[in-house]
């Protein structure tokens, strides 16, 4: 099984394999190129096709729509068996979306090769999902938590294991994903698997997991000069300058920032930032000049401590803070100097570790104003999109649905006959558009509790020493005698 020791680093791959083109791969890979209509690879796919092809486990730096689906499928059917009707490839993915767009590349590429592939995601029934894995899908594809359902069903068995990718590991991770990848590690046949990790980015928290899941990973990366492991990443997105304080909540909604600095001008700024965001629900805090000392302490207190996950501060104000592993740095506003730019993404990134510094850019000026500072100082700076409502919904209606679902998992099965009292009312309720907004404000509140849950830190979670194939046997609850 692939479990990484705490001590182990990525390392530069080796490029003696060199590239590879459709011509120089095996036949069967071939063919399943011609099926798909690809007449040459994508740079990742001839990158990391020889490594997965000699069975390296690998961590790739590759974005989304770069063609690294096909990179990890195609190896698969020259590594796999279609004779053994067995789940012998497990691909773990982040959203429902990605699932479906993963498992219809790969049965394209599968084709006639004999080989079988499931998708298993949350939101859906679970009826055509059993049915798909009873058949022996050689290739199942599925989101952490729907994956984890099916093992705890016994509807997936994974001893049989050769092959277990990550897809888009750091929006895994930023989904809440992390406690139900680790539970499924308890799942992983105990021989040697080949462990591979695809991700837009490597910050910290992923190359952390990475240790935990993958054993002595080789890195490989599609551009040469980038330096993925010290680099602060800088972004901006152009935001309509009356409505920045919407925009920000869009885009934490998406980012999902484990800890950020969010700098303001002035002191009022900070104070209506604060509210806006205390408003919609999120842990955050203000540090101003403005505040008592024993308001300051009380923030400085939760800084310290790491408990506190968003601080909206001047930069007078967070003169001389150090926050650990902080993950994003948050430019509500462009600093009025040149320099001032440099101090704030600076609070980011530190000691190794990378991170993110996010510009709000309320307009053409500004961002004038923010290229000149990218120039200055040599700054890849790039633009993001502004998510839009609906992606908004999207990526919370996915995080919530796993959410549910790890609750669900977590009743006994009193609580679970207790909760049959309430179906018909569930049901009602969902056929009734006037009292869907019933749901939605129990979805809502539930959402953000959850939210606001001690975030489970990768120490906090107890290593296995030798995960096992099979569910552990269920403790006996003892439940007490009522008294007369």
């Amino acid at each position: 099984m692939e479990n990484g020791n705490a001590g182990d680093t990525p390392r530069e791959t080796q490029e003696a394999s060199g590239d590879v083109t459709i011509e120089q791969l095996p036949d069967r890979l071939r063919r399943a190129a011609a099926r798909a209509g690809w007449t040459e690879l994508m740079p990742v796919q001839a990158k990391a096709i020889p490594h997965l092809l000699a069975g390296r486990s690998m961590m790739i730096q590759a974005r989304t729509g770069s063609g690294k689906t096909g990179a990890f499928v195609l190896p698969m059917l020259e590594r796999l068996d279609p004779g053994q009707p067995n789940c012998q490839a497990l691909v773990l993915v982040p959203t429902r979306e990605l699932a479906r767009q993963v498992w219809e590349a790969a049965t394209t590429l599968c084709g006639t090769e004999g080989m079988r592939t499931a998708a298993v995601y949350g939101g859906v029934g679970y009826g055509a999902q059993m049915e798909a894995l009873r058949q022996g899908a050689h290739i199942v594809v599925g989101t952490p938590g729907r994956v984890l359902d099916h093992l705890l069903r016994r509807t997936l068995v994974l001893e049989h294991l050769t092959t277990l990718i990550y897809d888009e590991a750091d929006r895994m991770l930023s989904m809440g994903f992390y406690p139900d990848m680790r539970r499924i590690q308890r799942f992983l046949p105990t021989h040697e698997i080949q462990g591979c990790m695809f991700s837009a980015t490597f910050p910290g928290q992923v190359l952390r997991t990475a240790r935990e899941f993958i054993r002595a990973p080789e890195f490989l990366s599609l551009s040469r000069d980038h330096v993925h492991v010290t680099d602060t990443e800088h972004v901006f997105y152009v935001v309509p300058g009356m409505d920045k304080d919407r925009s920000l909540v869009r885009i934490i909604e998406t980012e999902n920032p484990s800890s950020a600095i969010i700098f303001c001008n002035t002191k009022a700024e900070v104070h209506y930032v604060a509210v806006v965001l205390q408003r919609f629900g999120y842990d955050a805090d203000e540090l101003s000049a403005d505040l008592t000392q024993s308001d300051r302490e009380r923030v400085l207190e939760r800084v310290r401590k790491g408990t506190l996950r968003f601080l909206v501060a001047t930069d007078v104000a967070a003169r001389g803070l150090d926050i650990p592993e902080l993950s994003h740095v948050v430019l509500y506003e462009i600093p009025e100097d040149i320099e001032g730019y440099i101090h704030r993404a600076g609070r980011t990134g530190r000691a190794g570790a990378p991170g993110v510094a996010m510009t709000l850019v309320g307009g053409p000026d500004e961002e004038h104003a923010l290229r000149n500072i990218a120039r200055h100082y040599g700054i890849d700076m790039q633009r993001r999109p502004l998510p839009t409502d609906v992606d908004v919904q999207t990526v919370v209606a996915e995080r919530v649905t796993a959410l549910l679902e790890a609750r669900l998992r977590e009743r006994d099965k009193l609580k679970t006959e207790r909760s049959q009292r309430f179906v018909p009312l569930a049901r009602s309720l969902a056929e009734n558009e006037e009292e869907a907004a019933v749901i939605a404000m129990l979805v809502d509140d539930f959402y953000q509790q959850a939210l606001h849950a001690p975030a489970i830190k990768t120490e906090e979670v107890p290593r296995m020493e030798r995960p096992v194939a099979v569910r552990p046997p269920a403790p006996r609850r003892h439940i007490p005698r009522r008294r007369r």
